[in-house]
């Protein structure tokens, strides 16, 4: 029952608060600085973590904190969740986050316009190569005034169990730019899947790994660094998942 209540007084805070913070960011944005405007927009973050603790049950525990770096990095994480997203922002602060994102998401009402004060890096998936020295050129300027970027590799939210093909752009990125990479595994699609609008109790947990340097790397063996990291903790994490050493990817629909 908590579960069901739980859940769509969850949805109903999310339908009346998001807007009432996306119109104050934007009304506050011109007399912030962009580092005060993330401070400001990660307090969302922040309060949707404590309202699905509060009123879904789901705590969390936060590991490896210790090997994050004093300088610049770029965060490669699993996606299995919404509830990540809302996390890791909060939990690095007061690192600013920048994320990597497709441009589409601008037309989300409140979200988007909220990402483009943020000067978050949009991409336009159908440009290709232009795409990405896009990409490399205004994510290289966000880095030198301290964000750390932050990738999804695989792209899309993925069952738990299962993975898809992680794509390389944060690694190409962390080649071009010789910033260290910090992979993030958890299993938030245990208590939050990634089409349930129900929620279930439990333990989050976010594991931070150590940093991965880039030298001697191209974005390929960089990347399969990335991922034998990852899965491997995925299998740590959620043993009871996975039936054998290799994850299996996501099944065609």
């Amino acid at each position: 029952m908590r579960s069901i209540v739980g859940s769509i007084l969850f949805f109903v805070y999310v339908v009346v608060y998001t807007p009432l913070h996306a119109i104050a960011l934007l009304v506050l944005s011109p007399v912030l600085s962009i580092r005060n405007r993330y401070t400001f927009a990660c307090w969302w973050n922040a309060i949707n973590i404590f309202m699905l603790r509060w009123l879904c049950g789901i705590q969390y525990r936060i590991e490896g904190m210790e090997h994050l770096p004093t300088t610049g990095a770029i965060v490669l994480a699993k996606h299995q969740s919404a509830w990540e997203t809302f996390a890791i922002p909060s939990q690095l602060l007061p690192r600013q986050l920048c994320l990597i994102y497709k441009k589409e998401l601008h037309w989300v009402p409140f979200f988007g316009w909220a990402l483009w004060v943020l000067r978050m890096v949009p991409v336009n998936r159908n440009k290709g190569v232009e795409a990405f020295e896009f990409v490399t050129k205004m994510a290289g300027q966000r880095m030198r005034e301290g964000a750390w970027m932050m990738f999804f590799p695989e792209g899309t939210r993925v069952p738990v169990g299962y993975k898809r093909r992680y794509k390389t752009g944060g690694t190409r990125l962390a080649v071009a730019t010789n910033t260290p990479v910090i992979p993030v595994a958890h299993d938030a699609g245990e208590y939050w899947g990634r089409k349930s609008f129900f929620k279930q109790a439990g333990t989050v947990t976010l594991r931070f790994g150590p940093p991965i340097s880039p030298e001697g790397h191209d974005a390929d063996s960089l990347m399969a660094v990335v991922e034998g990291w990852i899965e491997g903790e995925m299998h740590k994490i959620s043993p009871h998942r996975y039936t054998g050493p290799d994850t299996p990817l996501v099944p065609k629909d």
